[in-house]
């Protein structure tokens, strides 16, 4: 049986307050990362740390483009580790 258009409507809304949650946490999660490391200390463009940020992205996923989640990442020197590696 097909849905009707409300119905999809209702899913799509649904799926968008969804995303909007996840993106909220990870934001919340690498704001606490990035606050940790010392970039709020840091006086740049945003531009710049985006462009940081991108190059740092494609490191962890081995320059391939690709998010690499069963590996868990290594903890450098010094860095602290907790529950999932966050604050």
């Amino acid at each position: 049986m097909k849905k009707s258009s409300s119905k999809i409507k209702q899913e799509i809304a649904k799926l968008q307050e969804q995303l909007k949650a996840a993106e909220t946490r990870e934001a919340e999660r690498i704001g606490r990362i990035a606050l940790k490391a010392g970039l709020g200390e840091i006086e740049t463009d945003d531009a710049r740390l985006v462009k940081a940020f991108g190059e740092l992205a494609k490191r962890f996923r081995g320059g391939r483009g690709e998010t690499r989640k069963s590996a868990p990442a290594q903890n450098p020197a010094g860095a602290a580790s907790g529950a999932h590696g966050e604050a």
